[in-house]
């Protein structure tokens, strides 16, 4: 009895139940036409604005899934240099930073561009620079060897280690990625949403280089995705809620390799993903927009230091309710001047009471 899907005869002839796929299929491209529809009614500047917050953490969310930490403001700084944008105070970035940002922008911005051998084993070198992973060495720019056993996912400790999968064996790693790569340029039969989750699938499941395979597969998927939504810029984030379900993306992926062709439940989880990731970024979207017509209110109006610094904290991440005491204690001032400050902003209808106030009165901005 086979094991894994791999060693099933004709493993990569997918099927699925579109009576369960379908609808979620619908819901998907709603959200992705809705998003669409968004960037393209707003401003140059808001657009790479979008785009760089999400690439940004698309970057850190993938690497994240990995283990590996990478500095916010490096990745960004990179970005807006490889994307060409005019940003004031970006940072040096380190090589492996560079790496996975080079990935990244290639799969996006050339979404359009056939799928090749040697652009995998680009990607591959640009994440592995000097050919070491942690402390290992490794073999960049090719496919595994397997000169130290077989290719598998193990965790726990030495001597009770419970093996996830065990990829395909090197030997048959060109053939399998031959049929991969004319798969991916060639299937047009198919709606790039489904694909994409396919190919993710499929690329993971080969396991073809030593490491970074999960982060070349979320490039795929991304680079079907952008093909997608028919734009070359990424408005949205899927790394970052696999991030987020980081247990269930393993658990699902391990249930899948170890089943038979038939990929519904994944397929499932997958559309079920990319939908909370596409509602957070139009939540997202939406953020940008009012900052940009707060920032356009603040050129008319008359504002101290002090409010600026409020009304930032309340468009991004502000914790709990505005009191006049918060106010007080964030703005360093007293109580009587923080007081003054949130009538001025109530006068120029930037703040108003809050109606959830309990005892002590709350402010909020109005939309």
């Amino acid at each position: 009895m086979s094991l894994y899907i791999y060693e099933r005869e004709r493993w990569t002839d997918f099927t699925w139940d579109d009576k369960e796929i379908s609808p979620l299929l619908g819901k998907v491209r709603n959200l992705q036409g809705r998003i669409v529809g968004k960037m393209e009614s707003i401003g140059f500047e808001l657009k790479n604005e979008a785009a760089l917050n999400n690439l940004t953490a698309d970057v850190l969310k993938s690497s994240e899934i990995e283990g590996e930490l990478l500095n916010p403001e490096q990745v960004r700084s990179s970005i807006a240099r490889k994307l060409g944008f005019d940003i004031s105070g970006l940072i040096p970035s380190d090589r492996d930073v560079d790496g996975v940002v080079e990935m990244t922008v290639d799969a996006t911005i050339n979404h359009s561009l056939p799928l090749t051998k040697q652009r995998l084993f680009d990607w591959h070198k640009a994440l592995f620079p000097e050919s070491k992973s942690g402390s290992y060495e490794i073999i960049s720019g090719k496919w595994r060897l397997d000169t130290t056993g077989p290719m598998q996912v193990v965790s726990g400790p030495y001597g009770k280690e419970r093996i996830h999968f065990q990829a395909p064996d090197s030997a048959v790693l060109d053939s399998e990625m031959d049929a991969f790569i004319s798969w991916f340029n060639n299937a047009k039969n198919l709606d790039l949403v489904i694909k994409a989750g396919i190919a993710h699938l499929w690329f993971v499941t080969v396991h073809p280089f030593e490491d970074g395979n999960g982060r070349i597969a979320r490039a795929l998927t991304d680079m079907l995705l952008t093909s997608a939504d028919g734009l070359t810029q990424r408005y949205y984030s899927m790394s970052s809620q696999i991030r987020k379900q980081r247990k269930q993306y393993y658990e699902m992926l391990e249930a899948t390799q170890k089943s038979d062709s038939e990929i519904t439940d994944w397929l499932v989880w997958f559309l079920n993903c990319l939908m909370e990731s596409l509602i957070e970024a139009e939540a997202t979207i939406d953020l940008v927009v009012r900052k940009h017509n707060y920032k356009a209110k603040f050129a008319v109006e008359s504002l101290n230091e002090r409010q600026r610094l409020i009304i930032n904290m309340l468009l991004d991440k502000f914790e709990g309710n505005l009191t006049t005491s918060k106010w007080a204690k964030i703005a360093k001032c007293s109580s009587d001047t923080a007081l003054r400050d949130i009538k001025d902003l109530i006068t120029k209808n930037i703040l108003r009471k809050s109606e959830k106030s309990g005892r002590s009165t709350s402010y909020e901005l109005i939309d």
